[in-house]
């Protein structure tokens, strides 16, 4: 079968790889199948096996049917195929939920596995402990493969993507204002990226089930980390365990997360001098420790002479979760005071290094403004002056820059957009805000009706299919979705 070109985008060549794609979501469906089988969860095992084959036939259709005349893919195809995979493997991602019962309703469904695939971690499944293991398992995975990113781990294992259109779906979907090649070839680049990221949830799987943490509820837990997602198998989070040792951890592993993968990379491969006098990482570590710090301090200042180190690593585990956008929770940081509050939203909005599998507006983008502001300060006072703006020793352009401000203005009317939306359904302006910030840097945390003892099933359905919207808008950074909607886009 040939499909004919309806535009000029190669709608063809975007439908088969998007069969491969499918394809690749069934072959990872078998592992929520034999979770199920092993747990004795017939009913679950049997809407997964339904799902699979379905999902497989179509792809399979979609892959082996489809010849395009041209296998080439240029930059509209990349960022179409990107907008369209997250959704469509959303949607059957979705359907376990729905046929077991568990989300019958399809945007409760979809906002679920469109947190999982985004790594937001905002759930409407009100009691998780309840929900059978295969579900449980397929949620934590969703976070893995979302937390790299699909079409990422699609370049590392289809290697005929390198020759049509890698660089177009490379860029589409990794965050950052620029992206760096590790190697000569995209596939390359992205085989080394997924490397560090086994090897971290391998060596994290490991130091959690020596812990307390019986095997199953360490795996879910290490691919929610490594993914900076937050799906939790227990209603109470990380509090469940209570243990200081698996606090100190998580956080580990969530900090090393938010730092970008390619340096994480050179750092492995001996570049130590280009890993630590990077200038985005210093910034990290000065910026999100200092607040880290400064939590934990108030939480032991707050607990009234309980265990000072038990508090002080509580408090620095909400930070780094919610600067990390994982979402894990160990306390309940709303009762710590307003300054708490404002502090963990603080570093929702900013978020951690581009190029790791965090959310957020990204500490390069603030550092780049940083650098702006102190450069006009000194033209005001040296008007004659030419500054040349400088991130890790390289200067930065005009296109760059223009870029970051463009981001930041869309990123914040998104915000103010979806705020509306949730304060229209009826949720207080400070609880809107908050659920609008969570949602678009992908983090998950919830306040006041959505927080602690809340729930997200408690939105509406249209803050849900808003919500799920504004999640994919904030992992896929704005414009390669926004861009969709513009004329532009279809036309020559």
């Amino acid at each position: 079968m040939r499909l004919r070109e309806l535009t000029i985008i190669n709608i063809a060549m975007v439908a088969k790889v998007l069969g491969w794609l499918l394809v690749m979501e069934s072959c990872f469906m078998l592992v929520p199948f034999v979770t199920s089988i092993i747990y004795g969860e017939k009913e679950c095992a049997l809407a997964f096996l339904g799902t699979l084959a379905a999902t497989a036939a179509i792809g399979a259709l979609m892959a082996f049917c489809i010849h395009p005349n041209d296998t080439r893919m240029h930059n509209r195809e990349g960022i179409l195929l990107t907008g369209l995979v997250w959704i469509v493997m959303a949607l059957a991602g979705c359907v376990p939920f729905i046929l077991t019962g568990v989300l019958p309703s399809l945007p409760d469904a979809f906002f679920e596995m469109m947190s999982g695939f985004t790594t937001t971690g905002a759930t409407v499944i009100r009691d998780v402990e309840a929900a059978p293991k295969g579900l449980l398992i397929w949620r934590a995975l969703t976070h893995w493969l979302g937390g790299m990113g699909i079409i990422l781990f699609t370049l590392a294992v289809v290697p005929m993507l390198n020759h049509s259109g890698g660089l177009q779906l490379f860029n589409a979907e990794v965050t950052g204002i620029t992206h760096d090649k590790l190697r000569p070839r995209v596939s390359q680049t992205a085989k080394s990226l997924w490397l560090v990221y086994v090897v971290l949830t391998v060596v994290l799987l490991i130091l959690l089930w020596v812990g307390p943490m019986n095997f199953f509820d360490a795996l879910c837990c290490t691919l929610s980390t490594t993914s900076t997602g937050g799906f939790s198998t227990r209603n109470a989070s990380v509090e469940f365990w209570d243990s200081t040792y698996i606090n100190v951890v998580i956080t580990l592993f969530m900090f090393v997360s938010g730092i970008s993968f390619s340096l994480l990379y050179k750092f492995a491969k001996g570049e130590r001098k280009a890993f630590f006098s990077n200038d985005v990482l210093k910034l990290y570590l000065y910026f999100i420790g200092g607040a880290a710090v400064v939590a934990g301090v108030i939480f032991v200042a707050n607990g009234g002479g309980k265990d000072s180190v038990d508090l002080f690593v509580k408090g620095a585990f909400e930070i780094i979760s919610a600067a990390t956008s994982t979402g894990f929770s160990a306390i309940n940081y709303e009762n710590q005071g307003a300054f708490v509050v404002a502090l963990v939203l603080m570093v929702m909005v900013f978020g951690s290094c581009a190029g790791s599998t965090c959310g957020g507006a990204k500490l390069d983008r603030l550092l780049l403004m940083l650098k702006c502001v102190k450069a006009e300060i000194y033209r005001v006072l040296h008007p004659n002056s030419i500054e040349v703006i400088r991130v890790n020793g390289r200067p930065v352009t005009a296109e760059a820059f223009n870029k970051t401000s463009a981001f930041l203005a869309i990123y914040g009317m998104v915000i103010v957009a979806c705020w509306l939306v949730f304060a229209a359904s009826g949720l207080p302006a400070y609880d809107s805000l908050f659920n609008a910030v969570s949602m678009i840097s992908n983090i998950g945390f919830g306040y006041g009706v959505t927080g602690y003892g809340g729930s997200f099933a408690d939105l509406n359905e249209v803050c849900k299919v808003v919500g799920a919207l504004v999640m994919l808008i904030g992992r896929l950074e704005m414009f390669t979705i926004l861009v969709l909607f513009t004329r532009g886009f279809w036309k020559k």
